[in-house]
C-alpha cells in the first residue's frame, strides 16, 4: 500500500508480534533478563505482567526463539478452563492424548510420566500460560500441584504466567498462599516513556527502510505518544495510520498537522477511545478509594463541628468565670430619699399644724459629713503645699546670698 511510497520493505508497525521489531528499551531488557534467568536457572514460577499493548506477546515470541532446541514447550493462550480442562490441555501441548473418559488421576500419572522421561533425556519441560489472569483460584492450585512434580534435585516442570496487571491482585489472596511462596521472579512491564517512545518509532522504520530510512521528528514522536500513553500496540495503531493519511496526501515528510488529524479521525472513530480499567479488581479498587475519601471528610466535617462546639462552651464557660469574679454594681438611694421637691414658704406655714415633724435621713447626714470632710483635706494639702513653696523659696535665697558673698 505504503510501501512503496516510503520506500518500505515492508508494514514497519504491523500489528503481530514480531521479534525483528522487539525495540530492545530498559524495560523489555530488563523484562528478557528476568524471564531467561528463571527459564533458565529453574528458579520456580514466573510472573511477568503489563498492560494489555505493553508488548508480553512479543516478549514471549523473543524469549522461545532464544530457547534451545532441548526444550519442551507447552503454552496456553485459552485460559478459560476448569482444573480438569486446565490439565488436558497441557498435554495437548506437549504432544499427549488425554483420552477421553480417563480419570484425573490417570491424567495426571501420564503427565508425570512424560516429564521423567524428558528429565532422564537432559530435556527441560517448559509450562508458558498467557492471560492467566483468567484462571481461575482452583486452576491455579492445580498448577502449583503440578510443580511439585520434581526430582532430588530440581522441578521437572518449569512454569511461566503472563497476563495482566490484576493478576498480581488474584495471586495475593490468603487461598494462593501457598503458591505466591513459589514465585521467585516477578516483573511489571510499564509503558514506555517520551524518549522511548520516539526511539521505538523510528527502529521499526529503519528496520523496514531500504536504503535511508524515513524519520520521525520528536514533535510528531511526542504527540504520538501522548495519544497512546506510551503502550506499544497503540503506538502501531497511530503510526500505521499516520503513515496510510501521509500516503494518501502525498507526505513525504510526517508533521504535527497530519499526526493530529490522523489522531483526531481515530477518536472519532472510537479506535482511541478511553476504554474503562481492564480487570473489575481495578474498578472495585476505584470505588473503595472514592468511597475511603468521603467517609475521610465526614470525618473531617465531624470534628471540625466538635472543636466549634468545645471552644463555644470554653468562651461560655469564661465568660461566666468573668461575670462571677466582677464586684458587684453599687446600689444607688432611691431618687426620692435624697432629693426633696421645695414646698413655698407660705404653703409650708399654712400646713404646718398638719404636718408632724419628720426625722431627718442618715443618708442626707453621711453625705454632709462627706463632704466636709473632702472640703478639709483639701484645704490642707493647700496650706501644706504653701508653706513647701515657701520653705522652698526660702532655701533659694539664701544660696543666692552665698553665691554673691563667695
Amino acid at each position: 500500500m505504503y510501501e512503496r511510497f516510503y520506500n518500505l520493505r515492508e508494514r514497519p508497525f504491523n500489528l503481530s508480534p514480531d521479534p525483528d521489531y522487539l525495540y530492545p528499551s530498559r524495560v523489555h531488557t530488563e523484562a528478557l533478563n528476568y524471564l531467561r534467568y528463571g527459564i533458565e536457572g529453574h528458579a520456580g514460577f514466573v510472573v511477568i505482567t503489563g498492560d494489555i499493548g505493553s508488548g508480553k506477546t512479543t516478549l514471549l515470541q523473543t524469549t522461545l526463539r532464544g530457547i534451545d532446541r532441548r526444550t519442551s514447550v507447552a503454552r496456553l493462550v485459552s485460559t478459560m478452563l476448569d482444573a480438569r480442562e486446565l490439565i488436558e490441555a497441557v498435554m495437548l501441548d506437549f504432544g499427549l492424548d488425554p483420552a477421553p473418559g480417563r480419570s484425573k488421576p490417570y491424567l495426571l500419572r501420564d503427565l508425570a510420566r512424560f516429564l521423567v522421561d524428558q528429565r532422564r533425556a537432559g530435556r527441560l519441560a517448559l509450562l508458558i500460560i498467557d492471560e492467566a489472569q483468567n484462571l481461575s483460584q482452583t486452576a491455579l492450585e492445580e498448577i502449583r500441584m503440578l510443580s511439585n512434580l520434581e526430582t532430588e534435585k530440581s522441578k521437572l516442570i518449569q512454569i511461566v504466567l503472563v497476563g495482566q496487571p490484576n493478576l498480581h491482585d488474584v495471586l495475593d489472596t490468603p487461598e494462593l498462599e501457598q503458591l505466591r511462596q513459589r514465585i521467585t521472579v516477578r516483573y511489571h512491564l510499564r509503558p514506555l516513556d517520551p524518549g522511548e517512545t520516539a526511539a521505538y518509532i523510528n527502529h521499526r522504520l529503519r528496520k523496514a527502510a531500504i536504503g535511508a530510512p524515513l524519520v520521525f521528528s520528536s514533535e510528531v514522536t511526542d504527540l504520538i505518544g501522548q495519544a497512546s500513553s506510551g503502550l506499544p500496540r497503540k503506538i502501531n495503531v497511530i503510526a500505521d495510520a499516520v503513515l496510510l493519511f501521509g500516503y494518501g496526501e502525498d507526505k513525504h515528510i510526517i508533521d504535527t498537522e497530519l499526526v493530529r488529524e490522523v489522531i483526531a479521525e481515530l477518536e472519532a472513530t472510537g479506535v482511541l477511545a478511553t476504554t474503562a480499567p481492564a480487570s473489575s479488581d481495578m474498578d472495585e479498587r476505584e470505588i473503595r478509594l472514592a468511597r475511603r475519601e468521603r467517609e475521610l471528610a465526614e470525618q473531617h466535617r465531624i470534628l471540625t463541628e466538635q472543636y466549634r462546639l468545645i471552644k463555644l462552651r470554653e468562651s461560655q464557660v469564661a465568660a461566666s468565670a468573668s461575670r462571677a469574679s466582677a464586684p458587684p454594681p453599687p446600689v444607688s438611694a432611691p431618687v426620692s430619699s435624697v432629693i426633696r421637691t421645695p414646698v413655698p414658704m407660705a404653703a409650708t406655714a399654712a400646713r404646718a399644724p398638719e404636718m408632724a415633724p419628720r426625722p431627718i435621713r442618715v443618708q442626707q447626714l453621711d453625705t454632709a459629713s462627706q463632704a466636709s470632710l473632702w472640703t478639709r483635706l483639701r484645704r490642707g494639702l493647700f496650706a501644706a503645699g504653701q508653706a513647701a513653696a515657701r520653705e522652698m523659696n526660702r532655701s533659694n535665697v539664701g544660696l543666692l546670698e552665698k553665691e554673691r558673698h563667695s
